[in-house]
């Protein structure tokens, strides 16, 4: 079968290729530059728990020593400390700040080294093609070339060529934010803590009074954004050297201190989304599909997760045959979850930049204001945490066994310690994103046994020949406990990490229904469904 071609080769390109590959699959990157990415200090991005944890398994980097995992964080109004978070040493809930210039090449090396993807460099699109049975793709550059795929995926940024080809709307706002940006080298009070400044006393009121935010980087790096009042002002190199040697000087109480200038930029943050992520067998991800980043919110993270969900029904598809259903849900889970961080955001803007009452949204005033940013900076709350599916059309009809558990169905699980089937210790995470449905016993006890003492005990013969009759391949794992589970309660996840049900006891004919729901129905429906799908799907 034809590999699955992919335009664009930035961090949602590569990190879909990866996925892709994990799973046996093969494809294309089609990448319109050289291949390299040159350094930009001011250039960067901050991940949550889920996404640094997927690169890092996809690069085997540990990303955490090319970047900056948060100590904490600290909010200031005025001069009034607002809100103070600490995080552990190497806790996974810290964000993580790294130049984007870093992790792209991480995810470069990752592809270069993986024969299952092929990077075509100095490589531009201009003409699809889709028929019942793939697509084309031709590409100008150094030579013009015909690329034959089974699926094609735009990954390739704001201006993506392949939404335009699609004739796909791409609605929203522009210029929601503007920042003023700077990367540099000096020494700050709260080191490796990222600092949120609202009002600081150093600038007068109103609209201009603004914010900063200082997040950290290696080697004594900070990366500084000064919220812009609205307008389309020029940001002259004189405005921004004054913004930065009176924000240093504020928060030393004394003279500027010394520091080294390594980038400056002006960061726009737009909210767009795209009214349809898929026409037949071409679909849009990452920027290509959705912007947004106002409030500390960061597109990358957004991005990253539709490559994580796309990556498994695309091999699926690819191994097993289009399902139109399995493939439909990706635009209706990861628009749905895009639009509701949007709507979040939309709705939350004007009452904190107009200074206005949130009491109906957070008791209390400033302290209100104050929570709901922190909880977008740090990847928590509607602002910031990840999207669930308790909506989807892959969760089952509701089942006579299903209990509740900590996480709520169609939400992602927590990475809990497993024994998998060969004896070993790892973590759920590293489980995920291999294809495969995960089955997970929670058995109390295991962990202080060797696996074959209990491996042909009690419900575990009954739970292995469920899982080996599941409608798609599984691995089973056990966990001594997982929160809110019961002990022998069993839990169905899928391969992006996102729970299906939580099961009371071995109950093999709801395994299997839960698990057919989550590939988006049954096998012999979509036998039936497909040749229609494909034809009617091709021209969308």
């Amino acid at each position: 079968m034809d590999p699955v071609i992919i335009i664009g080769a930035g961090p949602v390109g590569l990190t879909l290729a990866l996925l892709l590959a994990r799973q046996n699959v093969p494809a294309v990157v089609v990448d319109e530059g050289p291949g390299q990415d040159e350094p930009r200090p001011a250039r960067t991005v901050v991940l949550r728990e889920d996404t640094a944890a997927l690169l890092e398994r996809l690069t085997a980097v540990a990303l955490g020593e090319h970047g900056v995992r948060w100590a904490g964080w600290r909010s200031l109004r005025r001069k009034q400390a607002m809100s103070e978070v600490t995080f552990d040493n190497a806790d996974p809930a810290a964000p993580l700040h790294i130049a984007q210039h870093v992790l792209t090449n991480a995810l470069r090396a990752a592809a270069a080294d993986e024969p299952l993807v092929n990077v075509a460099v100095d490589s531009r699109l201009d003409a699809i093609e889709q028929e019942r049975s793939g697509v084309s793709a031709h590409t100008r550059g150094s030579t013009a070339t015909w690329w034959r795929g089974s699926f094609l995926i735009g990954c390739d940024g704001p201006r993506s060529t392949v939404r335009k080809l699609q004739d796909i709307r791409f609605p929203g706002r522009t210029a929601v934010e503007r920042h003023a940006v700077a990367t540099l080298r000096v020494e700050l009070p709260w080191e490796g803590q990222a600092l949120l400044h609202r009002m600081p006393p150093w600038r007068s009121s109103g609209p201009s009074a603004g914010e900063v935010t200082a997040r950290p980087l290696p080697g004594g790096a900070w990366r500084l954004d000064w919220l812009l009042p609205p307008g389309k002002d020029l940001v002259t190199p004189e405005v921004l050297l004054t913004r930065i040697r009176e924000t240093l000087a504020g928060w030393s109480d004394g003279p500027t201190p010394v520091y080294d200038l390594l980038d400056t930029g002006v960061h726009t943050v737009h909210h767009r989304l795209a009214r349809r992520w898929r026409a037949g067998r071409v679909f849009l991800a990452g920027d290509a599909a959705h912007l947004l980043g106002a409030l500390g919110t960061q597109g990358l993270d957004e991005g990253l997760r539709d490559a994580d969900n796309l990556a498994w029904k695309l091999a699926t598809a690819w191994h097993h045959g289009a399902h139109e259903a399995l493939l439909d849900s990706y635009q209706t889970e990861r628009r749905a979850a895009v639009a509701a961080r949007l709507r979040a955001a939309d709705q939350v803007l004007p009452v904190l930049r107009g200074g206005g009452g949130l009491r109906h949204i957070v008791p209390g005033t400033a302290r209100g204001h104050e929570a709901l940013l922190t909880d977008a900076h740090l990847g928590r709350g509607l602002l910031g945490a990840p999207g669930t599916h308790a909506d989807s059309p892959l969760m089952p009809r509701p089942l006579e066994a299903a209990i509740p558990v900590e996480t709520p169905p169609g939400a992602p699980v927590a990475d809990v310690r497993v024994t998998a089937e060969d004896g070993s210790f790892v973590q759920l995470r590293d489980r995920l994103g291999r294809g495969a449905l995960l089955v997970v016993l929670i058995a109390p006890g295991t962990g202080v046994w060797d696996r074959k003492h209990w491996v042909s005990a009690g419900v575990m013969p009954r739970l292995a020949a469920a899982v080996t009759a599941l409608p798609h391949p599984a691995e089973l794992l056990v966990a001594e406990s997982y929160p809110g589970a019961p002990a022998h309660s069993v839990l169905l996840v899928r391969p992006d990490g996102h729970l299906v049900a939580a099961l009371s006891g071995v109950r093999p004919a709801e395994l299997y229904t839960a698990a057919e729901a989550a590939l988006g129905g049954a096998a012999k429906e979509a036998a039936q469904e497909e040749p229609a799908q494909a034809g009617s799907g091709a021209r969308r």
